[in-house]
């Protein structure tokens, strides 16, 4: 059954392999010191505008408008199972964040007392602990990674992953998140939707919920 999920959705997995691999890689070589002054350095107008919107999409309540989507106008089935994913890579986030790694540093609080002169976007409102994992990254590729599946369309595999890795990099971007953070939010949620749709497809999927063209 895994196998054969991840054979159908390669271009979904095999491309978030090869970013797990690259990122892995990136956090053994360099601190997430550097590597969160790398990614701040490297702001623009343009980017500051477009950011803070991009990373709504990793929101709880933008997860919801989509399980309330999927209920009303493919399948309630289809919608369940999305709120199943959503409860449990949310309850998974927050028991790793509020319980096992409870209290750790978001960049702000890191660089409180730093040399270096971090960016940040005038007027956003930005956390100071509970930095670990990253729960919007998590949002986002339970999502993602569940419409992906469902998604007859498997050639759109990268563009989900694609919409997942903009939300998870927004959180490092906006200063809300170290690299590591976001990292491990993609494989909580990833993970989830694979527990899920794993337990739930053949209930859900009749019939088969998005059709490609």
């Amino acid at each position: 059954m895994v196998f054969d999920l991840f054979r159908k959705n390669r271009l979904f997995f095999l491309p978030y392999g090869l970013l797990l691999v690259v990122f892995g890689t990136l956090q053994v070589v360099y601190s997430q010191e550097h590597l969160m002054q790398w990614v701040n350095s490297r702001n623009s107008p343009l980017a500051d505008l477009i950011f803070p919107y991009v990373t709504y999409v990793g929101d709880g309540a933008f997860f919801i408008v989509v399980c309330l989507l999927l209920l009303a106008l493919v399948n309630w089935r289809v919608g369940l199972m999305a709120f199943a994913s959503f409860a449990l890579s949310s309850l998974t986030s927050e028991f790793l964040k509020k319980i096992v790694f409870d209290g750790s540093p978001r960049p702000l609080k890191y660089f409180e007392h730093s040399t270096f002169q971090y960016h940040v976007i005038e007027g956003l409102d930005i956390h100071s602990y509970n930095s670990f994992p990253s729960g919007h990254t998590t949002t986002a590729f339970a999502m993602f990674g569940l419409l992906a599946f469902l998604d007859q369309k498997k050639s759109r595999g990268w563009v989900w992953l694609l919409l997942g890795v903009l939300a998870g990099y927004s959180r490092v971007y906006l200063f809300q998140h170290f690299v590591e953070d976001v990292f491990a939010g993609s494989l909580v949620g990833t993970l989830s939707s694979i527990i899920i749709y794993g337990l739930m497809c053949r209930w859900a999927t009749q019939p088969n919920p998005l059709k490609g063209h």
